[in-house]
């Protein structure tokens, strides 16, 4: 019955209060629409070589640099907090043009998978498979340049090559997967990565492993701390030419649309806040899961903002990652995972 009939039948309109169902903590549990769990949130995690390493970031407070034998506590404590899966992104002590530690079986990362599998097996280990750590130019690949292997003089020198990178991600993607991981998560928007990555590893024996795919990833302002904390800024221009124009929204589905055509299990969205548009629009176009990145910039501002005393960080982190779960995100890469899952009511 609609308001008009009820209406007809009283002679009196009711009196509509939605207030009522916000009088007590109780009452808002029951009807809250969405709900944060430590089940949404992938844990970011930066791992350099040494030994006793837990070095502050500067850029991003409570976020260190682990090594090997430090980070797999920080993992075993992730998981005991209830969250499924870390994702980790590797510091070389020795960058060279073609990232070759990323496809180095007793590379960082490679390394890193092993020790945290053989510690903590339930624990779902993602790899991030980028470059962009590992070259001494700081960008997402090979780049064009006189002298190399790759080279191709009609293009401009320190153009990023498209189709010679595939077959690196490929290759590193195999490494990684033998040495553990249970997901690839290609974050450098070559095209046709996702497909290269899948044929390598289907060829490789490898067809359980799962594809992340950083389907829609923006050419961000937000990504400033990140590369402070991973040490990859690019070393000349930027990453605009291949990460995507913040301005383009049908780009974005054309983007994530090929990716699925191409296999990936899984879509991501980077950044995430200024992206919820973006967000709700992958949700609601494919059934696959799909992540948002919380990244560094959106921790960094959160707590810049708190320690001035101008924002409460729990209220605010809370109230962000809501926001993003509730624009579709089934999935939250963020820094706050640890605490946020803390902070969850029960």
């Amino acid at each position: 019955m609609n308001q008009t009939q009820l209406e007809t039948i009283t002679g009196t309109p009711p009196v509509i209060r939605p207030r009522r169902l916000r009088r007590t903590q109780a009452l808002r549990r029951m009807v809250r629409e969405t709900s944060l769990s430590p089940n949404d949130f992938i844990y970011p995690l930066f791992i350099r070589h040494g030994h006793d390493i837990q070095q502050p970031i500067r850029s991003m407070p409570g976020q260190f640099q682990w090594s090997i034998d430090r980070v797999v506590g920080e993992v075993r404590a992730a998981y005991q907090l209830g969250i499924p899966a870390v994702i980790l992104f590797g510091i070389p002590d020795v960058k060279d043009a073609c990232g070759s530690e990323n496809y180095e079986p007793n590379g960082i990362i490679p390394s890193a998978i092993r020790a945290i599998k053989d510690a903590v097996p339930e624990m779902m280990v993602i790899s991030d498979m980028c470059f962009c750590e590992y070259t001494d130019h700081g960008h997402c690949g090979i780049i064009n340049q006189p002298g190399d292997a790759y080279y191709q003089p009609h293009l401009p020198e320190g153009y990023l090559l498209n189709d010679p990178t595939l077959e690196l991600l490929a290759r590193a993607s195999i490494v990684h997967a033998e040495a553990g991981a249970d997901i690839i998560a290609p974050s450098g928007m070559m095209d046709g990565m996702v497909g290269a990555i899948r044929a390598g590893l289907d060829d490789a024996g490898f067809d359980h492993v799962v594809i992340m795919s950083y389907a829609a990833k923006y050419a961000s302002g937000f990504y400033g701390p990140f590369r402070d904390a991973a040490e990859s800024p690019p070393q000349f221009g930027d990453r605009s030419e291949y990460q995507m124009d913040p301005a383009n929204r049908r780009e974005a589905l054309k983007e994530v649309a090929l990716d699925v055509a191409e296999g990936a299990d899984m879509l991501m969205v980077k950044p995430a806040l200024p992206y919820l548009d973006i967000l709700s629009a992958v949700r609601q176009s494919y059934n696959l899961p799909v992540a948002a990145y919380q990244v560094s910039g959106e921790y960094a501002m959160l707590h810049a903002a708190a320690a001035n005393g101008w924002i409460d960080l729990r209220r605010c982190a809370l109230e962000t990652l809501t926001s993003i779960k509730r624009a579709g995100a089934d999935l939250i890469l963020t820094y706050f995972a640890k605490e946020a899952a803390q902070w969850i009511p029960e």
